[in-house]
Order: structure tokens, then C-alpha cells, then sequence
């Protein structure tokens, strides 16, 4: 019994063995090229699902570009590339919402501001599109012109009017010397009119934005955001943050938007609803610093040794009556009315209400600030 289990082993063994070998040899010189097949449907399907997915989600195989200027012809990436010395910090000229603004002349001479969004800019291609499509077709003299866009794979850049004298937070502060486009354009104080033109100017476009048939709300409005040309004219930028508004005049958005300090109360306090009086607010921010020449982002030592913030200052002096006190000492006294300086910071503290429901909407702001001269 012992012999005949044993052979029987032995059998076994040897046939597992010669079974093992020719399998080895079998893939060893089988054709490596030679797939099953339904293998090269399955591979194309597949690589067509991701191509569709990207397309829609993240632009990665989009490359595409469009002019919304009768003027121009279409501007391609490598123009803009060669325009801006290959995006040259040398050329930087703002740093806007989701990506830095660069100086450059395109092939017809035409100087234009490039803005070249962040790679983690938060739209996918097909929003992109639409979004850059709608702000196109915005034309007013007070809101900068969106010229095109280009979109290779992840890049996408935004091309803007230049507009000459840079932005307002410029000429408020003198920040001129670190801006190559103001080189050749000396700093000098705003005068009350100058500073009055421009309110005037941003409440216009703004008054624009809220009242098209489908209203924008531009949700940081700050003086970094005001360009100004030669002739100081102001000219709302960078609409980054930029949001379309249904019927109800409100955008659901989970994401706190906008600039501390010019940002309404609500949304700090976690108000899931953007609506276009979160931009009156701003603008009545902005209306203060330009008569203070306060920076609102940024606290300073009030009367008492504590650090206090613009609005809240204002709000205290308003009450004194200290109108004069708070005005920016850089302001000529020459031929200024107190009177008027009392109907300005009312105004702006209409606009700055801490309750939404009591700042006034962009058109009546509009029609009260032509009560005061410019003259």
C-alpha cells in the first residue's frame, strides 16, 4: 500500500511540475502586443469619459480664446505670453481676486492689463466661459472693459482696458513709487472735487450693475478695485469675486467674499445670502475712506488709546458733530463747505448701515450725491 501511495505521489508531483513548465514558456514567448478583443474599446471609452469630465470640470484639454472688442483681432496665449515677457514679475501692476494683473502692449500697440488667474481659481471651464461672456457685454463709462480671455489646459487669462492713472489706493496713500505704471505720473493729493468725481463715478456703476436685467452683484468694492484715468475718472475692476443675481436679488454662496474692513456685517456673521446691498455697504466704506484717508482693513489708536476701526470711529465723531476733524488733511480747506461735508458723511453712513434692510439702493444713492458740487 505504502508503494502504490508513494507512486502515486511521485506521479502527481511530476505532472504539476511539467504543467508549471509549459505555462512558463507559454507566456514567456506568447506575442506581447496581442490583447483580448475588447480591450481597445474599453481603453478609448475610457480615455473619452476622462476628456468629457475635464472638459467640463477643469478646462485641462480646453484651449480656446475670445475678443468682445470689435477693435482687436483674437488675441492668442502665446501673444500674451511674448506681451508680458512670459508673465514678468517686472510687469505686475495689481494683485486682483485669484491672480495677479500685468502691464503689456499686444502686437496692434494697444496697451491692455492681462490678468492671469490662479491655477486653483475656483470656476470649471464651462462656468468660466459663461461668466467671462456675461461681464463681455458690460459697457459703461464708471466699469473697466473686459476686452477677452484666452484658456490653454489649467491657464486662463482675463484681457482688461489699461487704464492709465492705476488705482485710487494709489493716490490716496501715495503708493506710486512701487507701481511701474505710474512712473512717469507724479504723486499729488486728491482734491475734494476730484474725490467727489470719483464717488460719483463708482455709484454709478455701481447703480448700473444692480439694475440690468439680471443684476451683478461685484462683492469687494474697495479702493484697490477703483482705477482712475487721466482725467480721474473712476472705473470699477476686478470682478473676480463678481456674482449673477436671479429675480430675488440675492446669490446663495457658502464662501465669505470680499476685503475685510469693506466687508458688510452679514456676511462676517455667516449670512449665506449675497445681495446688492452687501455692495452699498462697501461703497459707503469706501466714501469714508476717501474723505478720511483711512484705511478701513487696517484699526488705529483712537482718543481714548484703544484701537478702533474706521466705520466705528466715524460713527462716534458723527455723533459729536466733529464733521471737520475727520477730514483728510491732505484736502485743501480753501473753498470747502462744512455744509457739504455733513451731507457726505451722512450719506456714507446711509450706506453703512449696520442693517441691510435701511441702506438705500445704488440709484437713490446716485441721486443724493448730485445734491454736492463737484465745483
Amino acid at each position: 500500500m505504502d508503494h502504490v501511495l508513494q507512486a502515486f505521489l511521485a506521479a502527481t508531483s511530476t505532472f504539476i511540475a511539467v504543467l508549471l513548465i509549459f505555462t512558463v514558456l507559454y507566456l514567456f514567448c506568447r506575442d506581447p502586443n496581442k490583447r483580448r478583443p475588447n480591450e481597445p474599446t474599453r481603453t478609448r471609452n475610457h480615455t473619452r469619459a476622462v476628456v468629457t469630465s475635464n472638459t467640463e470640470l477643469s478646462s485641462i484639454t480646453v484651449t480656446e480664446s475670445a475678443t468682445f472688442d470689435p477693435s482687436l483681432s483674437q488675441i492668442s496665449m502665446k501673444e500674451l505670453t511674448d506681451a508680458t515677457r512670459d508673465f514678468s514679475p517686472d510687469l505686475i501692476i495689481g494683485d486682483g481676486s485669484f491672480g495677479l494683473v500685468y502691464k503689456a502692449k499686444l502686437n496692434s500697440g494697444v496697451s491692455v492689463a492681462v490678468k492671469k488667474l490662479s491655477d486653483d481659481a475656483f470656476q470649471g471651464f464651462r462656468e468660466f466661459r459663461a461668466e467671462m461672456e456675461t461681464l463681455g457685454k458690460i459697457r459703461h463709462p464708471n466699469i473697466v472693459k473686459m476686452l477677452g480671455y484666452c484658456s490653454t489646459g489649467q491657464d486662463r487669462v482675463l484681457i482688461y482696458e489699461f487704464v492709465e492713472k492705476g488705482s485710487l489706493d494709489q493716490w490716496l496713500y501715495d503708493t506710486s513709487s512701487t507701481a511701474d505704471m505710474l512712473e512717469s505720473i507724479p504723486w499729488m493729493p486728491l482734491n475734494w472735487a476730484t474725490r467727489i468725481k470719483i464717488v460719483k463715478g463708482v455709484a454709478k456703476g455701481l447703480a448700473y450693475m444692480h439694475n440690468l436685467d439680471t443684476p451683478i452683484i461685484h462683492r469687494d468694492i474697495k479702493a484697490s478695485n477703483i482705477l482712475l484715468d487721466v482725467n480721474f475718472e473712476a472705473y470699477i475692476a476686478d470682478f473676480g469675486l463678481a456674482r449673477r443675481i436671479q429675480g430675488s436679488h440675492l446669490h446663495v454662496s457658502t464662501q465669505v467674499a470680499g476685503t475685510m474692513g469693506y466687508m458688510p456685517p452679514e456676511y462676517i456673521n455667516g449670512a449665506p445670502m449675497a445681495k446688492t446691498n452687501g455692495d452699498v455697504y462697501s461703497f459707503g466704506v469706501l466714501m469714508l475712506e476717501i474723505v478720511t484717508g483711512r484705511r478701513p482693513n487696517f484699526p488705529f489708536t483712537g482718543e481714548d488709546g484703544h484701537e478702533i476701526r474706521l466705520v466705528d470711529w466715524v460713527s462716534g465723531m458723527v455723533v459729536k458733530e466733529r464733521y471737520m476733524e475727520m477730514v483728510d488733511a491732505n484736502i485743501s480747506r480753501d473753498g470747502l463747505k462744512e455744509s457739504e461735508i455733513v451731507e457726505y458723511f451722512r450719506i456714507a453712513m446711509m450706506c453703512a448701515n449696520e442693517n441691510f434692510h435701511d441702506r438705500p439702493p445704488m440709484n437713490e444713492v446716485v441721486e443724493i450725491l448730485n445734491g454736492i458740487s463737484t465745483c
